[in-house]
C-alpha cells in the first residue's frame, strides 16, 4: 500500500471535469485507489464518489493506492493530480 498527500490548487477544487480526468487514470490500473478527504473517502474509479468528497482549493486531499501495480498507479495518479489540480 501507497499513500501520498496533494493540495489542491485548482480554483473550483476538483469539479467534473477533473474528476473525470482523475477516473480515467485510475481505471487504467487494477490496483485499488482511494482518495481520502473531509473525512470521507471515495472510490478513484467512480467519478459521482470523487465528486461527493467536495473537495475545494487549498483541501488536502490523501490518495491510497494498493495492488499489484501500485507503483505505476501511484505515479500516473499523483502526475494527472499536478496536472489537472
Amino acid at each position: 500500500m501507497i499513500k501520498f498527500s496533494f493540495v489542491i490548487q485548482d480554483k473550483q477544487g476538483i469539479h467534473a471535469r477533473p474528476a473525470g480526468i482523475l477516473v480515467k487514470t485510475a481505471g487504467q490500473f487494477k490496483s485499488a485507489a482511494t482518495m481520502h478527504c473531509n473525512n470521507k473517502s471515495a472510490d478513484l474509479k467512480r467519478v459521482f464518489a470523487v465528486m461527493s468528497l467536495g473537495v475545494k482549493a487549498g483541501m488536502l486531499v490523501t490518495v491510497q493506492v494498493e495492488g499489484e501495480d501500485e507503483v505505476a498507479a501511484k505515479a500516473a495518479i499523483e502526475s494527472c493530480l499536478k496536472s489537472n489540480l
